[in-house]
C-alpha cells in the first residue's frame, strides 16, 4: 500500500538477543531442515486444495471510525482441465481515500502473509532459534526469520515463526512483507499475524491474517485494519490420470472374433 499506497511498518524482534540454550546448534540445524522439509510437503499438498479467500482493508479516520474500505472475495478453484485459477466472487468499488493497494500488497496477500518456508527457500533467509514457547497449549520452537538479500521484483517475509515441536510445521507467523521499493513510491507495509489450523489431520493451513497498524507516510500517519480469511478448504480430486515418464507404445489389438 502506498500513500495513495498501502504498506505497513512493523516492530521486529531484537536480533541481538541471546539464543535459548535448550537445543544444541546441531539440534537447531536438524529442526530447521526437518521443518523446511515438512513445509515443502505442505506447500505441494496445498496446491491440491480449493478454498475461499476474503480480504478486507479498512482505512480509519482520526476518531477511530471507518473512512474507506477495500474488499475482495475470491475462490481458488480448478478449471475443467485441472488448472488452478482464481475466481472473484465479490469486489465492490474501493472507497479508500488516503491509501491504495499496490502490486506489492497483492504479492504479500498471495505469498508473504500465508508464509511457507520450504527447503527451496530456506537458503534465502537467516533463521535464528529463539527458544521454546507455548501457543494455545501447543509447544513450539520460535525462530526469527529475515531475508539475506533483497532481489528486484521479489517480496519476502521478515519476522517470527512458531513451529509445532511435534508436527514441525509453522502454526503462527508475525512480521511484515519486505522488498526493494520502487523509486519515488512512498510504500508502507503493515505488521501482521497469520494463524494456521490443522484442517485435514495432517497439515496446518493458514486460516486468518490480521493487521491493526499505523502507516507512517511522508504526508502523515494513516491507521489501517486488515482481515484476511482462508475458508472452506477442500481437496481437489481429478478424474484425469497423470502418467510420469515416457509414453509406452502399444500395439493395436485386433477386434474380438464373432462367435
Amino acid at each position: 500500500m502506498r500513500n495513495a499506497v498501502l504498506s505497513i511498518l512493523l516492530g521486529m524482534p531484537v536480533w541481538g538477543a541471546s539464543d535459548n540454550p535448550d537445543l544444541t546448534p546441531a539440534q537447531v540445524e536438524e529442526v530447521v531442515q526437518k521443518f523446511a522439509a515438512k513445509e515443502t510437503e505442505f506447500s505441494r499438498a496445498r496446491e491440491n486444495y480449493t478454498y475461499r479467500q476474503s480480504v478486507r482493508v479498512h482505512e480509519m479516520d482520526e476518531g477511530g471510525g471507518v473512512r474507506g474500505r477495500f474488499e475482495v472475495i475470491s475462490d481458488i478453484i480448478f478449471s475443467a482441465d485441472g488448472k488452478r485459477t482464481e475466481r472473484v466472487v465479490r469486489a465492490p468499488v474501493p472507497t479508500l481515500k488516503n491509501i491504495q493497494m499496490t502490486p506489492e500488497d497483492e504479492q504479500d496477500l498471495r505469498s508473504v502473509q500465508p508464509f511457507v518456508l520450504t527447503s527451496g527457500d530456506i537458503g534465502k533467509y537467516h533463521v535464528r532459534y529463539m527458544g521454546r514457547e507455548t501457543l494455545d497449549e501447543i509447544p513450539c520452537y520460535a525462530f526469527a526469520v529475515k531475508p539475506k538479500k533483497l532481489e528486484p521484483g521479489q517480496r519476502y517475509f521478515q519476522g517470527t515463526v512458531w513451529v509445532d515441536d511435534r508436527d514441525l510445521q509453522i502454526v503462527k507467523s508475525y512480521g511484515r512483507g519486505v522488498g526493494l521499493i520502487r523509486k519515488n513510491y512512498d510504500n508502507q507495509f503493515p505488521k501482521f499475524e497469520t494463524y494456521r489450523e490443522q484442517i485435514d489431520g495432517k497439515y496446518w493451513f493458514p486460516t486468518f491474517t490480521v493487521a491493526n497498524d499505523t502507516l507512517h507516510f511522508q504526508s502523515g500517519p494513516q491507521r489501517i485494519r486488515m482481515n484476511v480469511r482462508y475458508e472452506d478448504y477442500k481437496q481437489f480430486k481429478s478424474e484425469t490420470k497423470i502418467i510420469f515418464g515416457e509414453a509406452v507404445e502399444t500395439k493395436p489389438q485386433p477386434p474380438p472374433k464373432k462367435p
